[in-house]
């Protein structure tokens, strides 16, 4: 089986591009916006390309779905009130004090 530099050039950049998305703010929209378009457009594309498909349609498709569906499904950030949700300063639990 002979690999191609267009084919090990296209596995790495789709690499690149799955990793990066994994790095967001799961509270922001804009941020899950990005993220889930280069999700939806790494899948896009690697369902096109599996399928016999235009790579560059099932990317553009993918990416639009997934930003959407990134920005739609942005949770609520949680309260964790004052000081971070970490007891007061000086407060030790279980030691008796």
């Amino acid at each position: 089986m002979r690999i191609t530099m267009g084919k090990l050039g296209t596995a790495a950049a789709l690499a690149m591009v799955l990793g990066t998305a994994a790095c967001s703010n799961p509270y922001d929209p804009g941020q899950r916006a990005v993220g889930g378009g280069l999700l939806g457009a790494g899948a896009g594309a690697a369902v096109s390309g599996i399928t016999g498909g235009n790579v560059g349609t099932g990317a553009l498709v993918g990416g639009a779905l997934g930003a959407v569906g990134g920005a739609v499904t942005t949770p609520s950030a949680p309260a964790y009130g004052p000081n971070g949700g970490y007891p007061p300063r000086g407060y030790q639990r279980g030691y008796g004090y």
